[in-house]
C-alpha cells in the first residue's frame, strides 16, 4: 500500500523511474511520458531510441556502475526539435533479496529550465564583468586626465568627484533600464539642470529623442557634465539671462546615419581666446568621441562655446 501511494504521488511530478538488467535492457518504466524515456519500451537498450552520442554516454556510465557498484549522477542533453532538453539522472545498482546485483535502477528529472536560468546567469555575469572593466577603464582615464590638468590636490578632488558623480548618475539610468541604455532627453535633464541657476528655464532642448546604448549613455553624460560645469563656472550659465541651446538630429553621411548633438551657449561672458586649459577638452574632444566611435568639434566662439558630437547608429536607436 505504501509503495502504491508513493508511485501515485510520483505520477504527479516530472520524475521518471526505470530499471534495467545487467545487459542494460529496460525491464520497466514509470512516469516516462514527456521525458527522454517516452519512446523506450521494455527490452530496449539506450541505443534503440537515443541519439548516438547520448546513448554512448548513458551506456558508458551505466556499465561503470555495474562494474564498480557505486551510484552515479549525470546530466543528459537531448535534442528535441531545435531546442535542447536537459535531464538529471541518478542511478544505482539493483540487488535481489540475496544481495546479488541484478541490474540498475534509476530516476530521471527534467532540469531544462534550471539549465536555462544557469546559462542566463552566466551570460549576465559575463556582461557585468565586461561592463565593470569598461567602467574601471573610464574611471582610470578620467583620473589621469583630471590629474594632468589640476594644479592642486584639492582642485583635483573637486573635479574628479564631480566627474565620478556624473558617471554614477548616468550609470543609475542604465541600471534602472536593465542595462538597455538611457534616453537622451532624460540624460540632458539629469546632467545639466543642476548647474543652471534657473533650472531648465535656461536650457532650450530641441530635436529628436533617442535611446542611447549603455556605452554612449555614460560618455554622453560625461560630455554634458563637462559642458555644464564649464558653463556654470565661466560660460552662459554663470550669469543671469545666459542661455544654452541643445539640439539633436540625424545626419546622413556616406550611407550611414549619425546622431548629431549640438551644444551652443549665448548671452554669456565673452569667451577668452586663452581659455582655461584645465577645462575638460580631452574628455570632450578625445575620450567621448573615441569611446562611441564618433567625432567631436569644440569651438570657442566670442559669443559662447559651441560643441558638436556625432554618434554612429550602432550606439543609439530612435524612440
Amino acid at each position: 500500500m505504501v509503495a502504491y501511494k508513493a508511485l501515485k504521488a510520483l505520477a504527479n511530478t516530472e520524475m521518471a523511474l526505470f530499471a534495467q538488467d545487467t545487459s542494460l535492457r529496460y525491464l520497466w518504466l514509470f512516469n516516462a511520458e514527456g521525458s527522454w524515456l517516452a519512446t523506450a519500451h521494455n527490452g530496449d537498450t539506450d541505443h534503440d531510441f537515443l541519439p548516438g552520442p547520448a546513448a554512448e554516454k548513458s551506456t558508458s556510465i551505466k556499465q561503470d556502475i555495474l562494474r564498480t557498484h557505486k551510484p552515479a549522477r549525470f546530466e543528459l542533453p537531448i535534442l528535441s526539435g531545435e531546442a535542447v532538453r536537459w535531464f538529471d539522472i541518478r542511478i544505482d545498482v539493483d540487488r535481489n533479496d540475496a544481495g546479488e546485483v541484478i541490474g540498475i535502477i534509476g530516476t530521471s528529472l527534467e532540469i531544462t529550465e534550471q539549465k536555462r536560468r544557469e546559462e542566463t546567469l552566466k551570460t549576465l555575469l559575463r556582461e557585468v564583468s565586461h561592463r565593470s572593466k569598461n567602467l574601471l577603464a573610464i574611471i582610470q582615464s578620467l583620473a589621469s586626465q583630471t590629474a594632468r590638468h589640476s594644479l592642486t590636490v584639492p582642485e583635483f578632488l573637486v573635479r574628479f568627484r564631480g566627474r565620478i558623480q556624473s558617471l554614477a548618475s548616468s550609470q543609475d539610468i542604465v541600471t534602472d533600464t536593465d542595462w538597455r541604455g538611457a534616453d537622451l532627453f532624460g540624460l540632458v535633464t539629469l546632467q545639466v539642470e543642476r548647474y543652471a541657476p534657473d533650472g531648465m528655464d535656461q536650457i532650450q532642448f530641441d530635436g529628436i529623442d533617442v535611446y542611447l546604448s549603455p556605452t554612449a549613455a555614460l560618455h554622453v553624460g560625461l560630455a554634458l557634465h563637462e559642458l555644464a560645469v564649464n558653463a556654470a563656472s565661466y560660460g552662459s550659465l554663470s550669469v543671469p539671462g545666459g542661455r544654452v541651446s541643445i539640439r539633436s538630429g540625424l545626419e546622413e553621411r556616406g550611407g550611414s546615419t549619425l546622431l548629431l548633438l549640438e551644444w551652443t551657449e549665448s548671452r554669456g561672458p565673452r569667451v577668452r581666446v586663452d581659455h582655461d586649459p584645465r577645462f575638460g577638452t580631452s574628455t570632450l574632444e578625445r575620450i567621448v568621441p573615441n569611446s562611441v566611435g564618433g567625432e567631436a568639434e569644440l569651438d570657442y566662439q566670442p559669443d559662447g562655446l559651441q560643441y558638436r558630437l556625432r554618434i554612429p547608429s550602432n550606439q543609439f536607436e530612435l524612440i
